[in-house]
């Protein structure tokens, strides 16, 4: 099982995702002999889950079922076990985007935190690039190299327990991209440019206050990097919804009914738009926005490293 690699069959040792519903689902290590509890009852390893296939249907001990899904950079985000704050898939495709990665693209990253972010660099990089990622907390360093070990992709991530704004990320003129999310970025900026390719790169840094913006903003332009701009990605969702409306009275439907001769108490004409209008109202799709949203997470600000 790898993260950048389909596989089609559980096997033990393999990360999966038990799919209660939308709203409800988990990371789980399969092992052989091991049992899960879920509230329809008892997943066995042994029998119900390794030497199926991904995506199928497991029946529980009490009769309720699930799904078991091969684990994704974006399930991966929605179920990880939270070690700090993390970047959302929102957030995540923005960055992606805007760094202008592809396969082959060496980034790097401070602070590795909880990975979510790393996942999806790491299988956009992939096969052939590679991520390096710094995080300051040794625990957590230790952390992320054992989940990037069990999810198949150690080979593609080099994690380094240091202080990057001290001492940078460990490397040199070979980076595409450099992301920054840290408490002071503007410290780390002048490491950043040390890292990036001698014929440019882009770079990011994802701060929650304003403040740390206009810093971040005044580093970079300090040390040359051209084209900074800052974003706020807010998602609003919409529910697609059928709507009824009364028709307002003009005083020309019942002329217009008796001139054609539409007989409303013909039972043929009962579904008829006239038929609707009679009645007063018109039914039709709309979308409607939640009542509520997620709101500020952070700014985004990128910037390109100057070649002159």
């Amino acid at each position: 099982m790898s993260f950048v690699e389909y596989g089609d069959t559980i096997k033990d040792g393999d990360t999966a995702i038990v799919f209660l519903g939308h709203e409800s689902m988990f990371p789980v290590k399969v092992q052989h002999g091991t049992v899960t509890q879920t509230k329809y009852g008892v997943i066995r390893h042994s029998t119900d889950l390794i030497g199926k296939k991904y995506g199928s249907k497991v029946t529980c001990s009490k009769g309720g079922w699930v799904f078991i899904l091969h684990p994704t950079p974006e399930l991966w985000t929605m179920n990880l076990p939270h070690r700090t704050q993390i970047l959302y898939s929102t957030d995540i495709s923005i960055i992606t985007m805007m760094l202008e990665l592809k396969p082959g693209s060496i980034v790097c990253e401070s602070g590795t935190g909880s990975g979510s972010l790393s996942h999806a660099l790491i299988r956009t990089v992939a096969p052939t690039g590679h991520l390096y990622t710094v995080e300051f907390h040794q625990q957590r360093a230790e952390k992320a190299r054992e989940e990037f070990r069990e999810h198949g992709v150690e080979h593609l991530v080099t994690v380094t327990n240091q202080d990057v704004c001290k001492n940078g990320f460990g490397v040199s003129n070979i980076a595409d991209a450099v992301f920054l999310d840290i408490p002071s970025p503007w410290e780390a900026i002048g490491h950043a440019k040390s890292a990036l390719k001698p014929e440019g790169g882009r770079i990011c840094s994802f701060s929650p206050c304003i403040e740390q913006v206009q810093r971040t903003c005044l580093a970079m332009e300090e040390f040359g990097f051209t084209e900074i701009n800052t974003l706020e990605i807010l998602l609003r969702v919409y529910n697609v919804r059928t709507i009824s409306l009364q028709i307002p009275d003009l005083g020309e439907a019942a002329e217009d009914n008796s001139r054609t001769g539409f007989d409303s108490s013909n039972p043929s004409n009962q579904g008829s738009p006239c038929a609707n209008l009679q009645q007063g109202t018109v039914q039709f799709k709309s979308g409607v926005p939640l009542r509520e949203m997620v709101g500020h997470t952070g700014y985004l600000t990128f910037a390109t490293k100057s070649l002159f």
